[in-house]
């Protein structure tokens, strides 16, 4: 996967991190060290929820905005993806 830093400005993303925590928004910056998003849903799955579905489902029907600027830390980050391109549901 590639670095958070060449992800592409204004596009949403889906972001999964170490705590395994998902965070769903509008890629704006990164410092390296922190990363900036805009129009954000943030989400704690509890054991044994279906990440992947939470993802599609938003990819789906759009991002439930619940916090207008989000920053996170680029070292916890595990796995980007461009929203548009994961696979909506059936």
């Amino acid at each position: 996967m590639s670095s958070i830093a060449s992800a592409p400005h204004g596009q949403n993303l889906a972001i999964e991190t170490k705590s395994g925590r998902v965070i769903i928004g509008r890629f704006d910056s990164t410092n390296g060290f922190q990363v900036f998003l805009h129009d954000v849903d943030v989400w704690d799955p509890p054991p044994g929820a279906d990440v992947e579905h939470y993802i599609r489902e938003t990819a789906t029907y759009g991002v439930d905005v619940k916090q207008r600027d989000f920053t996170c830390e680029a070292a916890a980050i595990t796995r980007w993806r461009k929203l548009g391109e994961i696979q909506k549901l059936a």
